[in-house]
């Protein structure tokens, strides 16, 4: 119950702490590439509305094309479920103030889902760019080719058309888990000033199936949080209550994609300042004058406590004792300025420094009753690095947990309670079994290496959804991704930042907002754990035709098959055999 009052408490605030100006409204960018304006020439006057595949993506500047255009919208669905389409919208002259109103959706019965289980957003244009002929989307050159993709899916209710332009719309329902099995219509209806209303029908199946609540999903899902960044465009002091208010909507969105773990920063700069916001750790590390040290836990405290109101709990990942420049930030009393250590793993000054935080640090954890979800975390270290620096670990408290994303390590799998390998690394299911048997938690992750499947703003929709296919083929326990918000300077228009590929830092946009690479990605996951229910029914009724047919589907999910443009043909086609039984 406590829960379900904070989360009614985030539902109430939501729109109370608003970004900085420049991080409120989209303003969509030139598109650098506009289709030939003449292309519209054939293109009768006033609004026009049509249903079109979620699987791809449109251009702003281009009409589309008739053979895209789909007459009705049919769909079936779990209760608990979350399930979406894409709607676009074009005109030859502008329109103004165009409005999008859901209707409820009725069965035969009478039974209803009302209109407010459904959403109709506008999804916005924002810059992305193209790897070409490059063979990784890491360390890219500048200079790359550049498009304006449709991918952050915006809140506001009304929006013009701009002539000669297309603007795609992402239609949710969000069915409830009391609604009745049944077949149930609706309608979405599209206004504008001096425009003929445009009613769009659509049908959606109930099935007498329902998909557990978010906390409860087995997918391990584990995307990493970056406050720092939410208090930059929000304009607050970080960890400030108005730093923690801000942050409510943007953990709210990612505990309701069913996330696990809690993304906590103990040293300054773990990643060497390749993100915008830096990392500033969230433990303070004082030497004192009589160089004995003291550790500050408040901001880590606080931080956690915050994530488990949100029942994201399985695990504390603390990063990092190998920081990639081998760093530590500290506090001197005796010079009174901040100081740093250089030190890599191996080394005496290394050893002392880390030993007496995490014996100090254990005993905090033990205190507040986290010691045995935190882990101490490493990220795509070398393998004689991770090796002594676990050796401190097990010095300090041979209890302690660990965790890595990175490469395939078999003289580490005894070790790694939470352990990641990257797309490319196919475990064995014996070894996956072993470690799950043990309590042992096992997923891959993709970053900018992979150039498909993935995530950037230039991937293909379907991609974010072929990923959790790929785990069920693999039997991994879920996926992991290093990045939910780590915004550039102006994430609104612009996903380019760093050196990686676009999008390759943030999942979701300033104001909460959503996306629809974030959307699909939440689809692949529930597509999981209908797998896994489903088999386990079918596993019980001795069903063996229809599981192999199941099993058989999943199999085709392998990285070495997938390509660009065919991650949609994998997932529709699973998502067929999924729902006919």
């Amino acid at each position: 119950m406590k829960r379900v009052i904070f989360l009614l408490l985030v539902l109430a605030t939501r729109s109370t702490f608003a970004q900085l100006p420049e991080f409120t409204t989209v303003k969509e960018l030139p598109d650098p590439y506009p289709v030939d304006a003449n292309t519209w020439n054939n293109i009768d006057k006033g609004l026009k509305a049509s249903f079109v595949s979620i699987d791809e993506s449109f251009l702003k500047s281009a009409a589309p094309k008739s053979e895209q255009l789909r007459i009705s919208w049919k769909d079936k669905t779990w209760k608990g479920e979350k399930i979406h389409t894409q709607v676009l919208l074009w005109s030859k002259f502008k329109v103004e103030n165009v409005k999008l109103t859901p209707s409820d959706l009725i069965d035969a019965k009478g039974n209803i889902i009302a209109s407010k289980d459904v959403s109709a957003n506008f999804i916005r244009y924002v810059l992305t760019d193209h790897a070409g002929d490059l063979k990784s989307g890491c360390g890219i050159p500048k200079g790359l080719d550049t498009s304006l993709t449709a991918d952050l899916i915006d809140d506001i209710t009304v929006l013009p058309i701009e002539a000669k332009t297309s603007r795609p719309v992402w239609l949710s329902l969000n069915v409830p888990r009391d609604a009745a099995a049944g077949v149930y219509k609706g309608t979405l209806t599209i206004s504008a000033t001096n425009e003929h209303s445009i009613s769009l029908p659509y049908e959606v199946e109930v099935l007498n199936h329902t998909l557990p609540m978010p906390e409860k999903w087995s997918f391990h899902l584990d995307i990493w949080q970056n406050p720092y960044s939410i208090a930059r465009v929000h304009g607050v002091k970080v960890w400030s209550n108005e730093h923690f208010e801000a942050m409510k909507p943007y953990i709210k969105m990612l505990a309701d994609a069913g996330q696990k773990s809690i993304t906590a920063d103990i040293i300054y700069d773990p990643w060497n300042g390749q993100t915008y916001d830096v990392y500033q750790g969230m433990v303070k590390w004082v030497k004192k004058k009589d160089g004995t040290w003291h550790f500050d836990y408040s901001n880590f405290d606080k931080w956690v406590e915050f994530m488990e109101g949100f029942g994201i709990n399985k695990f504390i990942n603390c990063y990092s004792m190998i920081p990639w420049n081998l760093k530590f930030y500290y506090y001197d009393e005796a010079a009174g300025k901040n100081a740093v250590l250089t030190a890599k793993p191996g080394e005496e000054a290394y050893k002392s420094h880390w030993k007496n935080m995490l014996i100090d640090f254990a005993q905090h954890l033990k205190k507040k009753g986290w010691f045995e979800k935190t882990t101490i975390a490493m990220d795509e270290r070398e393998m004689e690095d991770m090796k002594k620096a676990i050796a401190i670990i097990k010095e300090a408290d041979p209890a302690f947990k660990i965790s890595l994303a990175g490469n395939d390590h078999p003289e580490l799998y005894n070790d790694l309670v939470d352990y990641c390998v990257a797309l490319r690394y196919e475990l064995n299911k014996d070894l996956i079994k072993e470690r799950r048997e043990k309590g042992f938690t096992t997923t891959f992750y993709t970053c900018c290496t992979e150039l498909y499947p993935n995530t950037f703003t230039s991937s293909k929709y379907a991609e974010a959804t072929w990923l959790s296919w790929y785990a069920l083929n693999k039997d991994f326990d879920g996926y992991l991704r290093w990045a939910y918000n780590c915004w550039g300077p102006n994430p609104l228009q612009d996903t380019r930042v760093g050196t990686w590929l676009a999008g390759d830092g943030w999942f979701v946009y300033p104001g909460a907002r959503t996306s629809v690479r974030f959307e699909r990605l939440i689809e692949g996951i529930q597509d999981f754990e209908k797998v896994k229910i489903i088999k386990k029914h079918l596993l019980d009724q001795n069903k063996s035709d229809a599981l192999k047919k199941l099993d058989d589907v999943i199999s085709s999910f392998e990285f070495e098959t997938v390509n660009k443009d065919n991650a949609s043909i994998f997932v529709n086609k699973a998502k067929e055999v999924l729902n006919s039984l």
